[in-house]
């Protein structure tokens, strides 16, 4: 992998992690279009652990909070303030994707990348995102957000196993059909994706540690680091007074550019 691959597909994951596009979409389907080599599971971990750091950063002072609600709920062991019980919400919304994860991770590094799936699935999700975003309430703030609430979008982030779903697609869906403002919907999105993001991580670490760090690695953990902080700033500004429709598009262009590629290729075999 050359620098300047490493740097478009850094671009790629802090962008499509955080902007509701699928970032492992758009990462599988680049070497697929354009004839690279596949990067490799170290990339992955470089690339996961920028937009680890993306929301680390771009988050901090959440982060203190929630730190600060951990210790509070080991001191007096009850879940007491709203931050102690929104740290509790994000746990519990982590799960259902953590099993998905450790359940089929073999199947979406394999089966679920085939370029025809991922485009069926940025095309639906797209169609779902723009009804949901369009016909939803605005009601309810992230402070409004219930145990119920927690695990429903949870489990709409299990489904962002499959590539072309998007984890912040995904989970912003479920939260705007929960009557969540848009700019709630995607702040409890990202929140709840740096527990996931973290695990992914750090169990493929080990690879990481066995290939060492390399000039590519470096440039695709930087400029995914650098790009997520980026699009969480442009999804949190653009959505207090637009809707989530241009996304929807966009993915739904790209997803039907995909199926003419596949005929395309099919034709000329």
């Amino acid at each position: 992998m050359t620098t300047l691959q490493a740097l478009f597909l850094g671009i790629l994951q802090g962008l499509g992690e955080f902007l509701p596009i699928s970032s492992s979409a758009h990462l599988a389907l680049a070497p697929w279009v354009f004839g690279w080599h596949d990067p490799g599971l170290s990339f992955d971990v470089a690339l996961h652990a920028g937009t680890l750091a993306a929301l680390l950063w771009y988050f901090r002072a959440e982060w203190v909070r929630l730190l600060s609600s951990t210790l509070a709920i080991i001191r007096t062991r009850s879940i007491a303030g709203p931050s102690e019980r929104r740290l509790v919400y994000i746990m519990v919304a982590t799960i259902p994707g953590g099993i998905a994860g450790l359940l089929l991770e073999h199947k979406a590094e394999a089966a679920f990348r085939a370029p025809t799936l991922i485009a069926i699935a940025l095309i639906v999700m797209g169609v779902l995102l723009w009804l949901v975003d369009r016909y939803a309430a605005s009601r309810r703030t992230v402070s409004d957000i219930t145990l119920r609430d927690s695990i429903a979008i949870g489990i709409a982030q299990a489904f962002a196993i499959i590539p072309g779903i998007s984890r912040s697609g995904s989970t912003i869906t479920a939260g705007r059909s929960l009557g969540l403002d848009r700019e709630s919907a995607a702040v409890f999105s990202f929140l709840m994706s740096m527990p996931i993001i973290a695990a992914a991580a750090l169990l493929k670490l080990p690879h990481l540690f066995r290939e060492g760090l390399t000039a590519p690695l470096i440039v695709g953990m930087v400029s995914s680091a650098v790009s997520g902080v980026v699009a969480i700033a442009i999804v949190l500004r653009y959505v207090r007074t637009r809707s989530y429709g241009v996304f929807a598009l966009y993915r739904c262009i790209i997803g039907i550019g995909v199926l003419v590629l596949v005929v395309l290729r099919a034709r000329h075999g």
